[in-house]
């Protein structure tokens, strides 16, 4: 589904999840927290080939099964026999086969279909500033991680380097058309960048250092999730970004893996670069030569090639332009709240968006909301549908009806709401959604040559697959907010999360929607549903 689309995987397919702050504040330093975050990242990867990494598990009874003890019995059960071990205490190891594709991992162009490329032997990370390239080895040839105070000396060295931006800044290719930029790539290597390439192809990851501080949340989210197309590799598997004063981000391409995986990662190296940093702010750099050490990748440049990457710039500043991005913190209540009432805190938040958009539209639309199938060998994802015949009838009933309806009513209606969604969470990620079948169906058929059954030129597969809300929760206290664009021209990108306390949402819209105006919508619905569940009636 992602290797064989053609548009840019910039807006269209790569999200990103920033991380929250260094709770010391003087770890808050772009180069103090790029060596210490680069290391946790190394030591992660070392923990993870050298089959030491602690299994993704998911526990229905914690109490149970998420203990020192069970750990401790469960290693000495033979590993044909300790998925039955955990079955009986009702734990669910989850498949981690993504995760290999985290390092050294890039998506290449090719015509019609792109493929993943990896190349575990590599040491060296990739370093971006200033649309310029860099590489120095991270890992030395016994396999161990390079002294942190080294990584520190040769990062300095080059957050110091004045090199301006390039006339001709190459990452911009990544963000053209994967077929234009299949071809420019063939002419990229046709000149004489071989090498140079592969290098950028297989670097363990690509760390991005921009040079200046993020001025707020929306600054953040457009740094973030797109940048200015020049300090960003977007084929990577994932860019490490660290702009001044430490703010720092993941944004990751979506065709190798999910967002289980990344969150996973994400939160590791945030505990281990908090609580066990690799470097002090008084830390000093190792006295190493660094401009032998580091090495800056230069690139042969053809008239085709200035003119594509001028094209594509052009193309792709055009494009950011016309994407408006907004936050919204609701501050009345969250999970703590609604599960004292029993109800399930994301079916709160989804109800909230089938209401937001009912005030602001009038009507409900297809909705998309991602939930991962790891607990299936090879899972990726499946489609939660939260637009419902009982999220239509509560949203009619509290936007255009509520002066109609008890407070008992209405809570008896959002209650309804909960207890479906939660049903359609469970079998979704049990495998037993409807979106990913149809669409292996309609892949077997293509793939036969013969015409596609009269299903899928059926108006209503068109109209629910046209998802107008694209949603995607992920929770972690590593993570700080999240975001991607919308799916559709005319769609919003909605990223949210459920607090203990709060309820925040980080949302994306081009100019056919009004962003604004729907988180407004979506403020007071989260107010009007809180205001029923306190047994109180809603205002208009």
């Amino acid at each position: 589904m992602y290797l064989q689309a053609r548009e840019s995987v910039v807006l269209n397919f790569n999200p990103f999840m920033a991380f929250n702050p260094d709770p010391k504040p003087e770890y808050n330093d772009q180069l103090i927290r790029a060596t210490n975050m680069t290391v946790s990242a190394l030591r992660f990867l070392k923990t993870l080939r050298a089959g030491f990494l602690e299994p993704e598990v998911f526990h229905l009874n914690p109490s149970k099964s998420d203990t020192q003890a069970f750990k401790r019995f469960i290693r000495f059960v033979p590993s044909s026999l300790s998925w039955f071990g955990a079955y009986m205490v009702n734990a669910y190891p989850l498949d981690m086969s993504q995760y290999f594709r985290l390092f050294n991992s890039t998506r290449l162009p090719k015509l019609n279909k792109d493929v993943l490329f990896t190349d575990e032997s590599e040491r060296h990370l990739l370093v971006l500033r200033n649309g310029n390239f860099y590489t120095f080895d991270v890992i030395d040839r016994d396999g161990n991680i390079v002294t942190p105070s080294e990584i520190h000396a040769h990062l300095k060295y080059i957050l110091s380097d004045n090199s301006p931006v390039p006339a001709f800044p190459l990452a911009c290719l990544t963000t053209e058309n994967r077929d234009t930029w299949a071809l420019l790539r063939q002419e990229l290597l046709d000149n004489g960048n071989k090498e140079a390439l592969e290098k950028v192809d297989s670097a363990v990851f690509c760390l991005c250092l921009d040079d200046f501080p993020i001025k707020d949340l929306i600054h953040l989210s457009h740094t973030m999730l797109h940048g200015d197309g020049i300090n960003r590799w977007y084929d990577k598997s994932f860019n490490l970004i660290l702009a001044k004063g430490g703010t720092a981000a993941i944004h990751f391409e979506h065709s190798w893996g999910d967002g289980v995986a990344v969150l996973r990662f994400q939160n590791e190296v945030f505990k281990d670069s908090t609580q066990s940093p690799a470097i002090a702010p008084q830390s000093q750099p190792a006295a190493v030569d660094s401009s032998t050490a580091v090495r800056k990748l230069n690139f042969k440049l053809n008239s085709a090639l200035k003119e594509g990457i001028a094209k594509a710039k052009e193309k792709f500043d055009a494009t950011v332009k016309t994407l408006t991005l907004e936050a919204l913190q609701f501050e009345k209540g969250g999970k703590e709240l609604l599960k004292k009432q029993e109800l399930s805190p994301d079916a709160i938040a989804q109800l909230a968006f089938q209401m937001a958009f009912l005030r602001q539209y009038g009507q409900t639309v297809a909705t998309y909301e991602s939930c991962s199938t790891a607990a299936f060998k090879h899972g990726r994802t499946e489609t939660i549908r939260p637009a419902s015949i009982y999220t239509k009838k509560c949203s009619e009933a509290l936007v255009q009806k509520a002066t109609n309806h008890s407070a008992a009513e209405l809570q008896q209606m959002i209650a309804e709401c909960s207890k479906y969604h939660s049903q359609l969470t469970k079998e979704a990620a049990m495998g037993q959604g409807f979106d990913r079948h149809l669409y292996g169906l309609r892949c077997l058929a293509e793939s036969r040559g013969a015409p596609l059954p009269g299903f899928y030129k059926d108006q209503a597969y068109a109209l629910i697959n046209h998802n107008i809300l694209s949603t995607s929760t992920l929770s972690s206290p590593a993570v700080n907010m999240g975001g991607f664009a919308p799916v559709v021209p005319d769609g919003f990108g909605v990223a949210y999360r459920v607090h203990d306390n709060w309820i925040g949402c980080n949302v994306s819209a081009y100019p056919a929607k009004n962003v604004q105006e729907f988180l407004q919508c979506v403020h007071k619905s989260l107010e009007d549903i809180f205001t029923v569940l306190e047994g109180q009636l809603v205002s208009k």
